[in-house]
């Protein structure tokens, strides 16, 4: 069944590419299937990749291949919850590993301008955390961080 929503990320020339990578480095992502354009088109010629249609952690998405007009911005981004330090480390590794850039607070940007939050689920229930002490150590922690590190984040929800 075909989702009544999808994410539509634009690419320049490059959607399939950005679709395989996301597909290999993400549990539950993959390529569905690469369109190609049946005639000439502003950002491209018959027979280029005109759209992919493929999943990042279950969420559907299109690469649409809509030339240099549109680039992506902090705006609009991916958050991945992690379970543990080892994968919050595969994760930001590979996205920054592959010719992407840190940011902060676990931010980062993939090669082709995707913002990712490379989000470890043990820093959003300390930031949520009731005692509001314990909230504010661990956001100030977390304030300190490019990649997040679960050990510092526990050490600040102790105190």
């Amino acid at each position: 069944m075909t989702p009544k929503t999808t994410i539509c990320l634009w690419y320049d020339g490059t959607a399939e590419d950005a679709a395989n990578f996301y597909a290999k480095t993400f549990p539950d992502s993959a390529v569905q299937r690469v369109y190609r354009a049946p005639s000439d088109y502003p950002a491209g010629k018959k027979g280029d990749v005109l759209t992919v249609d493929f999943t990042v952690a279950g969420i559907p998405c299109m690469g649409l291949n809509g030339g240099p007009a549109f680039k992506h911005s902090e705006a609009f981004s991916f958050q991945i919850a992690t379970d543990d330090q080892a994968e919050t480390d595969r994760l930001w590794n590979a996205i920054v590993g592959n010719g992407g850039q840190e940011s902060e607070c676990g931010w980062c940007k993939d090669r082709w301008g995707v913002s990712w939050q490379i989000t470890p689920r043990v820093l959003s229930a300390a930031i949520a955390d009731p005692d509001p002490a314990v909230a504010q150590r661990a956001f100030a922690a977390m304030m300190t961080m490019r990649k997040i590190d679960i050990a510092a984040i526990e050490a600040a929800r102790r105190g």
